[in-house]
């Protein structure tokens, strides 16, 4: 008798426990499919993008000084867009909150090392996350149209943060092969996608806002000239 209570009890554990799973999946999915369907149809290529003053690429991380071959690609991306005059500035936004470690430089040089010119390219040294570098692009920088440089698996949240900041915007999504980076990308956006959806409905103040800057002005006036 007792052994039938206990395996009755075991499965009905197990049962618990498989719906426990499919209902933390379903919440899981739910800010994912929210950034998906905010970014709409504002998703493309780089030969889909409208045009635009300013284009804005995210960091993805260094390695030895130099851009990580994901953010190299994002780079890669946004040159082609000023190369073929769908962007006149290019805004850089990434982590410098170390000495050591410095993202929008490292994201210059590369740039210029590819023919931007290095007064069409400001950089946003307080960008530490994607929340923080589209408000810091509205509020510091004056960016309200941009074209977002980023990977595929992350730029519908990108397009949907930047809007949520007063940002129009459009994302070019720069293709990559399914190795395990991408899908250790393609992971991390769902426990990412959380954290954004409370900063699109709360909308708090990045790490560091700062007085602010007249930088993407000043490269499209003397664009301009």
């Amino acid at each position: 008798m007792r052994a039938k209570v206990r395996k009755r009890l075991g499965r009905r554990g197990r049962r618990r426990l498989v719906q426990g799973l499919m209902v933390a999946c379903v919440l899981a999915l739910v800010p994912a499919t929210w950034m998906r369907l905010g970014a709409g149809d504002r998703v493309g290529t780089t030969a889909d993008a409208p045009e635009r003053e300013v284009a804005v690429v995210f960091g993805a991380g260094l390695w030895k000084g130099r851009p990580t071959p994901y953010l190299a690609h994002r780079l890669d991306a946004a040159a082609e867009l000023y190369r073929t005059g769908k962007v006149k500035v290019v805004l850089v936004t990434g982590d410098n909150s170390r000495v050591e470690y410095d993202e929008p430089d490292a994201m210059r040089t590369y740039l210029t090392e590819r023919g931007v010119p290095d007064g069409r390219i400001v950089s946003d040294y307080a960008g530490f996350d994607s929340w923080d570098s589209c408000v810091r692009a509205r509020k510091i920088f004056g960016v309200d149209r941009a074209v977002l440089v980023t990977q595929g698996f992350h730029i519908h949240r990108a397009v949907t943060l930047c809007r949520s900041a007063g940002i129009d915007a459009y994302g070019v999504a720069v293709d990559e092969p399914r190795d395990a980076t991408w899908y250790y990308g393609g992971a991390r956006e769902l426990a990412a996608s959380g954290k954004a959806a409370l900063d699109a409905l709360f909308r708090p103040d990045p790490r560091f806002l700062g007085p602010e800057e007249p930088g993407v002005t000043e490269a499209l006036a003397a664009g301009g000239r």
